[in-house]
């Protein structure tokens, strides 16, 4: 789905995406549905924060599969690039952001970011572990 490179286009998309999972049987309060509409949120933030062209949405992809959820992120911003935080130094306590892809990387079984394909742009992705549908999960 396409959103609008705003606040309130961030929110849209973590709230579509909290509904979407739990039609997908992925509750609202369960580990996997908290820990992907967290990584949304901050996805989409970004999005919006750092990878804004004027007049360009941002775009959302959800995959469940077997065994994992995936969140794909597509802004139209090439040249600013997500950076893996280094795990040992955290975010300045009053800072003002710095902490979003540490919280997708604490929370994310895998993250990592692509060139988008046929345009400008990027996609930055993670994928949760689904708990297992026969027995203990």
């Amino acid at each position: 789905m396409s959103f609008s490179s705003t606040p309130r286009g961030a929110r849209l998309a973590r709230r579509l995406v909290a509904v979407r999972l739990d039609a997908w049987g992925l509750p609202y309060g369960s580990e996997v549905h908290d820990a992907t509409v967290l990584i949304v949120a901050e996805l989409s933030a970004n999005a919006v924060r750092h990878g804004r062209v004027p007049g360009r949405d941002f775009h959302v992809r959800l995959i469940a599969a077997p065994g994992i959820v995936r969140v794909e992120v597509t802004d139209t911003r090439a040249e600013r690039l997500p950076v893996a935080p280094p795990a040992a130094v955290p975010a300045e306590p009053t800072a003002d952001g710095g902490r979003g892809l540490a919280l997708v990387a604490a929370l994310a079984t895998r993250w990592g970011w692509s060139p988008r394909p046929n345009a400008p742009g990027k996609t930055v992705w993670a994928e949760c572990c689904r708990p297992s549908q026969h027995g203990g999960g």
